[in-house]
């Protein structure tokens, strides 16, 4: 068994099949990516600003915020350049690192969405325990697990990668480092290293997605029981934006990571990818502001404070 020396770069071939609909592509992918940084910045500034927004809830929303920021700059800036670029090389070590923090920042997500399913179960099923279930110090230890465990199994599955041999060829059919279009391009046998990388895929994916529908099971039960109606939607409301960007982020990742490498069709396989990298990083602001009363009430408050403060200079 060789070392991983034998290839010291990726060539990326992303969208290069496009050819000139590629400067469409990056005008495109550039205001999606534009969108999702004000976006998120403005759910960020407006949840610490905003001192009825100081819940577990939003608290929760806040990280992912934060990660979904840190998750598209990973990605979108590399593959934005590539697209104006000739030379779309990355280095066997940038490629190494990108990887990691793709897949660190993606479980993090997950295991998020997790726990936000469980504080809206707490919140409406254990209505008299919310407080104690849900303090700040719980709060924190939560966010901070997710952020651990999100790192920690991503080291995993980037070392299981990259502890294989590339002597061949070193075209990655995809526009940033994934996992499947690289570990293709191994020239040893990959079984045990696919196996374990899926069982991790469950774990992250099957395991927390169980959790959040017997959360939203008790939940449904709960809200049946309201009597009034306004009671019962009001319930809901505060659970339909979860469950939107849960459905879609689940989806298109358990479409793409639990199954074999060799089912990997690049032209399709980067369409799903497009949708979790981009499309759920700006569905999250989306949804949460246009859905939600509170942070629609919010961003109008602090918008109103800042054209008072500007009238007043």
């Amino acid at each position: 068994m060789a070392n991983s020396s034998f290839v010291n770069e990726f060539l990326l071939l992303g969208f290069s099949s496009l050819g000139e609909l590629q400067l469409v592509l990056f005008v495109v992918f550039l205001c999606l990516y534009l969108t999702i940084l004000s976006g998120n910045i403005t759910i960020i500034s407006v949840i610490c600003l905003d001192r009825s927004l100081h819940t577990p809830m939003y608290f929760f929303l806040g990280v992912l915020s934060i990660s979904e920021i840190f998750y598209t700059l990973v990605i979108l800036p590399q593959m934005l350049i590539n697209l104006l670029s000739v030379l779309r090389t990355l280095s066997f070590v940038s490629c190494a690192t990108q990887m990691f923090f793709f897949l660190g920042f993606a479980v993090t997500n997950c295991l998020l969405l997790g726990v936000m399913g469980y504080d809206r179960y707490a919140a409406i099923c254990q209505p008299l325990c919310y407080s104690i279930l849900m303090s700040w110090r719980i709060c924190g230890q939560l966010a901070a697990t997710c952020i651990v465990s999100g790192f920690l199994i991503s080291l995993v599955g980037t070392t299981l990668v990259f502890s294989l041999p590339f002597c061949g060829s070193n075209k990655v059919n995809h526009y940033f480092c994934d996992i499947s279009p690289v570990i293709r391009l191994a020239c040893a046998e990959s079984y045990i290293n696919e196996l374990v990388i899926f069982i991790c895929g469950v774990l992250v994916l099957i395991v927390p997605l169980i959790f959040i529908c017997f959360s939203y099971g008790f939940i449904v039960h709960t809200i049946l029981k309201i009597p009034s109606t306004e009671g019962k939607q009001k319930a809901f409301s505060t659970c339909a934006s979860h469950l939107i960007v849960v459905i879609v982020h689940y989806g298109c990742a358990s479409s793409v990571y639990l199954r074999p490498s060799a089912r990997y069709t690049s032209s399709k396989d980067r369409l799903v990818t497009v949708t979790y990298t981009i499309i759920t990083p700006l569905l999250n602001p989306m949804v949460y502001s246009l859905r939600n009363k509170d942070v629609q009430l919010a961003i109008r408050k602090i918008f109103g404070k800042t054209r008072f403060l500007l009238k007043t200079l």
